[in-house]
């Protein structure tokens, strides 16, 4: 069967729609595959498998070492923030010290003048009051009237009429964050969490069995929201959590004893290499011209 003409009609001044998308022009929409998600049993800062896993309260997932190794180089980063912060305070305080006895003098100098006629010396590092000084680049005596001038002028790339930025250091927050939810995180508040492994999966000791609910032995994937109890660890779907566990109060596998607060949502994905959530669609705008290579583009296919 001949295809449309509309689509084969290549002799117009301009693009048709057809085209457009052959070019890969305007916003290019594509579903993301299993590959462009992360599991839900994988860790949020190496995104491997986990090993001997660890939560936060919010629900994200770490391998212990990784989220240690995390918090040893935040207390580091704080250390170092801390100590220039401390630094910075003692400079400060020298330079109004400074200041103030600078200011004392010039006031004693000032007395002294108007009782005795004496002619007062500063020693003051910002303002030489030396008439015969040389003024940034300058490279000749200058006076009184191009001194007041030199003050007074808006020539920035003058070194003398340099303004100085003061460098202003904020005190450091002392708080580790969660690398993932951005909230803070103590090592204390984090608790290990177990996946019971379905003893019946032939899968090779490479790539090890596959987790199930301990309540409904349904095998989890990312299409499960999952839910941790911080008090012993052990996780189920979320059907089975709140229409069993909440209600019982008592974890089906360890018999020990939980309540409503200690059931915490277990996030998936969301990490800055892979999609999560209900919005799986990548979108791109591209604004494509006369040899951009983007003939070669897959366009877009309508599901």
């Amino acid at each position: 069967m001949p295809q449309r003409h509309s689509k084969n009609n290549n002799d117009l001044a301009f693009f048709t729609y057809d085209e457009k998308r052959k070019l890969g022009y305007g916003t290019q929409k594509e579903r993301l595959g299993k590959d462009s998600i992360k599991p839900f049993d994988a860790c949020c800062l190496c995104l491997k498998p986990l090993i001997d896993p660890l939560c936060c309260q919010k629900g994200h997932l770490f391998c212990k070492e990784c989220i240690l190794e995390c918090l040893l180089a935040q207390k580091k980063d704080i250390k170092r923030k801390l100590a220039s912060f401390e630094a910075h305070q003692k400079q400060e305080k020298e330079e109004e010290e400074e200041k103030l006895l600078l200011k004392r003098q010039q006031e004693l100098d000032a007395f002294d003048q108007q009782n005795n006629g004496a002619v007062p010396q500063y020693n003051d590092k910002n303002h030489i009051r030396d008439k015969n000084s040389f003024h940034g680049a300058n490279s000749v005596k200058v006076t009184s009237f191009e001194e007041e001038a030199l003050r007074t002028m808006k020539a920035f790339w003058l070194p003398s009429a340099t303004p100085e930025a003061q460098a202003k250091v904020e005190a450091p927050s002392l708080d580790t964050i969660c690398p993932e939810g951005k909230e803070k995180l103590k090592l204390k508040s984090l608790f290990p969490v177990i996946f019971m492994k379905d003893q019946h999966d032939k899968k090779s000791e490479f790539l090890g069995a596959s987790s199930i609910c301990p309540s409904c032995k349904d095998t989890l994937t990312n299409r499960h929201t999952l839910m941790a109890i911080s008090t012993c660890g052990h996780i189920y779907c979320k059907k089975c959590a709140e229409k069993f566990v909440k209600l019982d109060g008592v974890c089906f596998v360890c018999n020990k004893s939980c309540k409503e607060e200690h059931l915490i949502n277990l996030e998936k994905g969301g990490t800055g290499f892979s999609g999560h959530g209900d919005r799986l669609e990548a979108t791109d705008f591209k604004h494509v011209g006369s040899g951009s290579g983007m003939g070669l583009m897959r366009p877009t296919v309508k599901t």
